[in-house]
């Protein structure tokens, strides 16, 4: 495995401009809205959408309500806010998780940024509980709090946290038991790329153009979202429309 210990987080020009980027970003979602309508259409499996740090189901209600369009059954987290590893998280998305999978069957994981890494944390707990994890800007790679911007913020959380996420965040590097899609963007304001790609042979990563706090209704990541739902574990690699391949500056199968 490549290691990512000498990544550093993005420097001050991506992190100031990834907020304004994030508004551009869900603008360009109203008017892709009816052409991302026309992307794979779903097979009612259920999906559980985790937050990002400081966030909560408000901010990935775009991307949930586009997956529920195209046919998904698709959950929000219901935990509130993403303050990291408090009592009250760390018991509740296993409990969450388990009373959908018993009701509908294996899950996939949708989780954006500290959500990818509870996504990843859940799968390696209850893998028979877990179909597929998508990640969208999550440094699941993480070895030094210091590769983030978003430090500060986690810090400030903090005193609620229940226990640390010790670093380095996967540090054997074993593959997922459950099939794994990572979603990234070079242009990512808060977290390092690097640390955000999933360098098993058996994942997919799939590189898009974007700012970290725009993942969730960036028109590029819904497509993609979609087109690997639709396909599933074991299909195709990933192939844009001819006509967005510029979203996507890596368009092959892309391995860490």
């Amino acid at each position: 495995m490549t290691t990512v210990d000498h990544v550093r987080a993005p420097g001050p020009a991506l992190l100031a401009t990834d907020c304004a980027r994030a508004f551009w970003e869900g603008g360009a979602l109203a008017w892709t809205w009816p052409a991302l309508l026309r992307a794979p259409a779903g097979d009612g499996r259920p999906i559980l959408v985790l937050p990002g740090l400081g966030t909560s189901d408000a901010t990935t209600l775009p991307l949930r309500r586009t997956l529920r369009m195209l046919g998904y059954r698709v959950h929000g987290w219901r935990l509130g806010t993403n303050i990291g590893p408090s009592e009250k998280i760390l018991r509740g998305m296993p409990a969450r998780l388990r009373a959908i999978a018993d009701q509908e069957g294996p899950v996939t994981l949708i989780g954006w940024s500290l959500g990818g890494i509870f996504a990843r944390r859940l799968a390696r707990g209850h893998p028979d509980q877990v179909r597929q994890v998508v990640t969208l800007g999550s440094p699941f790679r993480l070895s030094d709090h210091g590769q983030s911007n978003a430090r500060l913020v986690y810090e400030v959380f903090g005193r609620w946290h229940a226990e640390e996420l010790g670093l380095p965040l996967e540090p054997d590097g074993a593959p997922l038991p459950v099939p794994s899609v990572a979603i990234y963007s070079r242009l990512d304001g808060i977290v390092p790329w690097q640390l955000c790609r999933d360098p098993a042979p058996s994942a997919e990563n799939i590189e898009v153009l974007g700012s970290h706090l725009g993942l969730g209704a960036n028109p590029a990541v819904l497509w993609a979202l979609a087109d690997r739902l639709a396909h599933g574990p074991g299909g195709p690699p990933f192939r844009p429309p001819p006509a967005f391949t510029f979203a996507y500056p890596a368009t092959a199968t892309d391995r860490a």
